[in-house]
């Protein structure tokens, strides 16, 4: 399968698959007229990568999950390694909403002080 029917049946962009295979989390051969070509279970590995990306991961993190990859990461018990990898990402994620929280409050002050009215979240 080449690149774009990959990013097709994915939803990862050609960029994001050609990242994924820099950082030797998919591997691809080249046709004859230089084309990346797939095989048909990247499909499981690109969708399983992008999982782990949404989840909050990084390209890095998602190398201790290589072993399960290429099947359902959740029919096996996760290893030490990827519950800690797992763990210190939440921990840095909660540092961030903590953070993004104070900067929300002190800016809310700062528009209680000026307008006199408490501003409360907003609702999209």
């Amino acid at each position: 399968m080449r690149i774009g029917e990959l990013g097709r049946v994915t939803g990862a962009t050609p960029r994001a698959l050609r990242h994924y295979e820099h950082a030797g989390l998919i591997e691809s051969r080249r046709a004859a007229n230089g084309y990346r070509l797939y095989e048909e279970g990247t499909v499981t590995r690109v969708r399983n990568i992008r999982h782990l990306l949404a989840a909050g991961l990084t390209l890095d993190d998602v190398r201790v999950f290589l072993p399960c990859l290429d099947g359902d990461m959740t029919s096996g018990p996760a290893s030490g390694k990827a519950l800690q990898v797992a763990l210190e990402r939440l921990a840095v994620i909660d540092e961030r909403i903590a953070a993004q929280q104070a900067v929300r409050e002190r800016l809310a002050d700062a528009l209680r002080e000026v307008t006199g009215r408490v501003v409360g979240p907003s609702v999209g």
